[in-house]
């Protein structure tokens, strides 16, 4: 279903992950997120390098499941298990809906929870796609350091995320630039304005330089970004064998 939450000319209420924006989030995140497939397909990429025969991968803040599902497919081979966390009933409801039609022969699950508790000791691979952006900043360190301590030696995280930069006019042009994009994509003025007011203080963007502090922070090395799209960052970060 297309996106077109934002049309009506009415004062927004906060961003949240409801019944309303999971209709229609398949959708949003293909013509807001610059790359957004391509994310995903290089994300593959850097999982069947990495991991290992029976492997766990956890998509942390799983939406509807896409991203896991498209890693089953392309993954079958490795014969990797595959499990979605995310807080939202609603997102995890059509997950499951999906895999009952899409991903019957693959070992994908779904599960609700906190995910800013993590104990899964011995995975091989977390991904944080455009979720940790959406955690009170306070709580991301200790976040990251947990999916470091449950990573098995030589596993892996990928984090993709919008970022801010600390140059004032410069991050202003990256804006411009995203907006452009989204009108591209058939978003309205009113839409992308509306929804950037829907969003202030719901998700709130580190600098790249935080980001790569953070995950140093918690012990990750190295780490690098494997894609950037003005203020849309992904990274990937491996734990020492």
């Amino acid at each position: 279903m297309k996106d077109r939450l934002y049309q009506v000319d009415t004062v927004p209420e906060d961003f949240d992950f409801n019944e309303r924006v999971v209709e229609v989030f398949d959708d949003m995140l293909d013509r807001s997120i610059p790359c957004y497939k391509k994310v995903i397909r290089e994300t593959g990429r850097l999982l069947a390098a990495h991991l290992n025969p029976g492997d766990l991968v956890c998509d942390l803040g799983c939406a509807t499941g896409t991203a896991l599902f498209y890693f089953a497919r392309e993954l079958e081979d490795q014969r990797l298990r595959f499990v979605g966390l995310d807080s939202s009933p609603a997102m995890l409801a059509k997950a499951r809906l999906k895999a009952e039609f899409y991903a019957k022969d693959y070992a994908v699950s779904f599960q609700k929870a906190d995910i800013t508790k993590i104990n899964m000791e011995g995975t091989g691979a977390f991904i944080l796609n455009y979720t940790l952006q959406f955690i009170r900043p306070v709580l991301r360190p200790s976040l990251i350091t947990q999916l470091y301590d449950n990573l098995r030696p030589g596993g892996l995280l990928i984090l993709s995320e919008k970022t801010v930069l600390e140059d004032k006019r410069l991050n202003r042009t990256f804006i411009d630039i995203h907006h452009d994009f989204k009108r591209e994509q058939g978003y309205s003025d009113l839409e992308i304005a509306r929804k950037r007011e829907a969003l202030e203080n719901i998700l709130i963007p580190f600098t790249l330089e935080e980001n790569m502090e953070m995950l140093a922070g918690a012990g990750f090395k190295p780490i690098t970004t494997f894609l950037q799209w003005f203020n849309f960052s992904s990274f990937v970060a491996l734990k020492p064998s």
